[in-house]
């Protein structure tokens, strides 16, 4: 059994007249966001063994944020390919991936929220539902997947075990 967690960047602020798309830094929010969410996954046993970040600012801010709340940092590697890849590229990506049982890749949309929507064909119905409708700024989503080797990754291979993020989890401490 693999798990895989796909994690949307947190909240970024606009671009800047003349600022590239990758060097957007998070919003006050993103920066709240972020280590919230990963309080929640330090506590609820969801840290990963590797995780694979886009070389985007808003992105390697948000795993700096999201880690610092780890007992151990995982192992981490920076991947450009990560940047705007669509969901087959995030598949073969995901495929080169050896050793880890547990991979979170922390990227963008509409390339996250679109291979969580091709992988998952079972779980919560409500949660797969709401991951339908869009991934928000710092959503993760929990796929369990029925095999031991990255390589046979596949469209509908997977179950959600559960989807998150800082409004829901908001949401169910009120």
């Amino acid at each position: 059994m693999r798990r895989l967690l796909l994690l949307r960047h947190a909240k970024t602020e606009r671009p800047e007249p003349g600022e590239r798309d990758r060097d957007r830094k998070l919003t006050k929010r993103g920066r709240a966001d972020a280590p919230a969410l990963g309080a929640y996954m330090a506590h609820h046993g969801l840290v990963p063994d590797l995780a694979i970040v886009s070389p985007a600012k808003r992105a390697q801010e948000t795993w700096e944020l999201v880690s610092s709340e780890f007992a151990k940092t995982p192992k981490v590697v920076n991947d450009e390919r990560v940047y705007n890849a669509n969901p087959k590229e995030l598949v073969e990506l995901i495929g080169e991936t050896r050793s880890a049982r547990s991979l979170l890749v922390v990227g963008h949309n509409p390339g996250l929220h679109d291979l969580a929507v091709r992988l998952i064909a079972s779980g919560d119905v409500e949660a797969r539902e709401r991951i339908a409708e869009g991934l928000p700024t710092s959503g993760l989503v929990i796929i369990d997947l029925p095999f031991e080797d990255w390589s046979k990754l596949h469209a509908n291979g997977g179950r959600l075990e559960r989807f998150v993020s800082p409004r829901l989890i908001a949401a169910a401490t009120d």
